[in-house]
């Protein structure tokens, strides 16, 4: 008799198991921000809150591009107001490039320490501060200071390190897909910005447009205050594709030290050298070539700067596609092949620009613009796939060092691309180096491979 309850005890669970539905333990209260409701339980949206969070950042990218968009089409403007040479006027383009890139790592630590919302917030507050004053301006350490310290630090921190924060802490699943959507709002900033401000350069100078950037940097602001997030858990959520909720993790300090260690890991690794010596080559053949003169270079065949400017427009509309399609691709297909079609197609387009030069827009150029544009950051998606595939959860630092690279590259291009113009009288060298740079770039990636041994990512010849 003394058996029998024993026995009753152990069988008991088992019935209910079979009986019962199982129910989740109860979890703890999980933390929001001030002023953010936490959903009830058992209560979902139709449609996660990552996707708004990713509409936010893709609008605040598009209001911040505007300043990207003017340096190309103040070259010729402060040249003739103030004689100032091309090679000068691109030295502090070359200045905002590099710093945009230097402190992208940085700010991605930043935004790990302090939130996305406060970094962002300060970071639109320098642009404008920094693009209205180049309005009173008379010396070229004026530029220099306003135009390539004070906007270059500002938009380094709504670099491309920006997305991918966003992307990683909000997207388990369609990660590249969200990446290249982010990177496509760039590229619809400037189809929005270009046109307006190459029409306001002509109509009343130079002046009016840099205000107009300073105060659509300003406009954001709020925007950015009210409505992005900084992490799923502040509003209750799993991430997006994420199998269950994760804690919002507490805030890292010593966001320097912490940017300057995942340099030193990754310094160690082959991918990271490969990965940052090819992005160099991407920034030098994009913004530091494309951006940065090709308008000049149009206007010295005798093309007026409003339909140079609405061509670089032209290349955003398709640069949009370009981009959200490689994030797609980036999904299934393998990075590295994508990045060596990428700079291979780069490549020889830009073989093709000088023969394309005219003083009016022809086919051929309309089938450069069409070709170029779907490639122009469609390098974007798949370089983040393998920082994220090599460097885990310091891949958005490292990637902002790989953008670093990619930013210096632009600003070394951005210099010496004007002061060959200056020299030269042409641009036409300028064109054919970048094109075979891509070539070297397009081998760069396809080097890149996967260690056998416990995954350890290494590089060694194909």
């Amino acid at each position: 008799m003394a058996i029998r309850p024993l026995v009753r005890l152990r069988r008991r669970p088992e019935a209910d198991r079979v009986t019962q539905t199982p129910q989740a333990p109860p979890q703890d209260p999980i933390p929001a921000v001030p002023g953010t409701p936490v959903p009830a339980p058992g209560r979902r949206s139709r449609v996660h809150r990552a996707w708004f969070v990713a509409a936010v950042t893709f609008v605040t990218i598009i209001g911040a591009a505007a300043f990207a968009s003017l340096p190309g089409l103040l070259i010729e403007p402060l040249h003739a107001e103030f004689g100032w040479s091309r090679g000068m006027i691109g030295f502090a383009v070359s200045i905002n490039l590099a710093l945009y890139g230097l402190t992208a790592p940085f700010a991605a630590a930043l935004m790990d320490r302090f939130g996305i919302r406060r970094v962002v917030a300060a970071a639109l507050t320098t642009i404008a501060l920094g693009a209205g004053l180049t309005i009173v301006m008379t010396q070229t350490w004026q530029l220099i200071l306003c135009w390539g310290i004070l906007v270059g630090t500002g938009s380094g921190c709504m670099a491309l390190a920006f997305a991918a924060t966003v992307a990683n802490r909000w997207f388990v699943t369609r990660r590249g897909l969200v990446t290249g959507l982010l990177t496509a709002a760039g590229a619809a900033g400037q189809l929005v910005f270009l046109p307006l401000l190459s029409w306001i350069i002509e109509q009343h100078g130079w002046r009016p447009a840099a205000a107009t950037v300073s105060l659509s940097a300003l406009a954001v602001v709020p925007f950015v205050w009210l409505l992005l997030r900084d992490h799923p858990a502040d509003v209750g959520l799993a991430a997006y594709g994420a199998p269950e909720f994760t804690p919002k993790p507490v805030p890292v300090r010593g966001a320097a030290r912490r940017a300057l260690k995942a340099l030193s890991v990754a310094a160690r690794t082959g991918p990271f050298w490969l990965l940052a010596g090819s992005f160099a080559i991407c920034g030098a053949s994009t913004n530091g070539l494309i951006r940065t003169h090709f308008v000049p270079a149009a206007h010295d065949h005798g093309m007026p700067v409003t339909a140079a400017a609405s061509l670089l427009a032209v290349i955003g509309i398709f640069d949009i596609a370009g981009t959200i399609a490689s994030g797609w691709f980036t999904d299934r297909f393998e990075p590295r092949r994508l990045l060596a079609v990428y700079y291979g197609m780069r490549g020889l387009s830009l073989m093709f620009l000088p023969q394309l030069m005219a003083d009016t827009v022809h086919p051929p150029m309309i089938v450069f613009i069409v070709f170029y544009g779907l490639d122009w950051v469609a390098t974007v998606p798949p370089t983040i796939a393998l920082c994220r595939e090599y460097y885990g959860d310091d891949s958005a630092i490292v990637f902002g060092w790989v953008l670093a690279a990619h930013q210096i590259g632009a600003a070394v291009v951005a210099f010496l691309g004007g002061a060959a113009r200056d020299a030269l009288g042409s641009y036409d060298v300028v064109w054919y180096s970048s094109g075979a740079l891509c070539a070297v770039a397009a081998l760069m990636v396809l080097v890149i491979r996967r260690g056998r041994s416990r995954g350890i990512p290494v590089a060694v010849a194909a």
